[in-house]
């Protein structure tokens, strides 16, 4: 797996804003709290809004989420990040990582990296696992802090540890090319297990490549096919390439022609060619083959309603 620490994990930040109430927040006042669990947001953004004029930085959180994700009101991240900063001058972590985001994308406020930084430490060192991930991130980019692998490493690191999928992904990636650390395939395969595990995408593809050839973990292609199989049935492209080509071998599953087909046709028409499996179609008979295109019609046709 080719790992650029700069240009791959960087590009990666994650600044996808939280729309509901973080697990780790302080809860609004009762009647915001419930209002909101049963989508009535009007009435939550209200209780929260008297809530928070008693400072209660957990209600200016809410304001703040109800605000950014547009729920009942239009969305707006300048109030959004309005109530985030009242809420973190209270101290809320949670808080400073939502204003951390907007400031990392601009958005609300002035695109301001280096305030994100600070804010994404704050909350790292309260123990935020995605910002401790985003902070690492801002690290290895280099463009607000000094590049310092092993400090990314070890907010990696930290956030792994309490089940950030990503950047358990990650960290798998640069312990199997040995950038910041030791090289070391078996805690690659195994930050990669967890991360797979937790339903990332991309480890499941990247963990289900380390158990067919037996990186790192031991070699089971039987499962290997099973982490392709959940890939490619959520519609990613390189797993249901992975995945036609094992059921045309009839490794790790039984031998299937159609299916293998059915899976290149996928792949294919996502943009993921494969001449082997083309010449593989191409020896089908007609039946199956129509077989095969039946097969993955439906089977697009039922992703649009999944």
């Amino acid at each position: 797996m080719a790992f650029s620490a700069r240009t791959q994990i960087a590009a990666a930040l994650i600044l996808t804003l939280a729309l509901t109430m973080p697990a780790t927040a302080g809860q609004p006042s009762d009647a915001a709290y419930l209002a909101f669990e049963k989508g009535q947001y009007l009435t939550a953004l209200k209780e929260a809004e008297r809530a928070a004029k008693q400072g209660d930085p957990a209600a200016h959180l809410l304001i703040g989420r109800i605000h950014a994700a547009g729920l009942g009101v239009p969305a707006d991240f300048a109030k959004a990040a309005k109530a985030y900063a009242a809420a973190a001058r209270l101290g809320d972590n949670d808080a400073r990582l939502s204003l951390a985001l907007l400031y990392a994308r601009g958005k609300g406020v002035r695109k301001d990296k280096a305030m994100a930084a600070d804010l994404f430490e704050a909350a790292a060192k309260a123990g935020i696992a995605a910002a401790q991930y985003n902070l690492a991130l801002l690290i290895i980019e280099g463009e607000v802090r000094k590049p310092d692998l092993s400090a990314a490493v070890s907010w990696l690191e930290k956030a792994a540890a309490q089940g950030h999928a990503q950047a358990q992904y990650d960290l798998a990636g640069l312990y199997a090319a040995g950038t910041g650390v030791k090289r070391d395939e078996r805690k690659a395969a195994e930050l990669m297990g967890k991360a797979a595990r937790s339903g990332n995408i991309a480890a499941q593809i990247e963990y289900a490549i380390m158990l067919f050839k037996g990186r790192g973990v031991k070699k089971d292609q039987a499962r290997a096919a099973e982490l392709f199989r959940a890939a490619a049935e959520r519609g990613n492209p390189v797993a249901q390439n992975r995945l036609a080509r094992l059921y045309a071998n009839g490794l790790g599953v039984r031998k299937d022609a159609q299916e293998a087909v059915k899976w290149h046709l996928l792949a294919r028409d996502a943009g993921v060619s494969d001449f082997w499996l083309d010449l593989f179609m191409a020896e089908l008979t007609p039946a199956q083959r129509e077989a095969a295109e039946k097969a993955a019609r439906n089977w697009a046709l039922e992703s649009v309603t999944r």
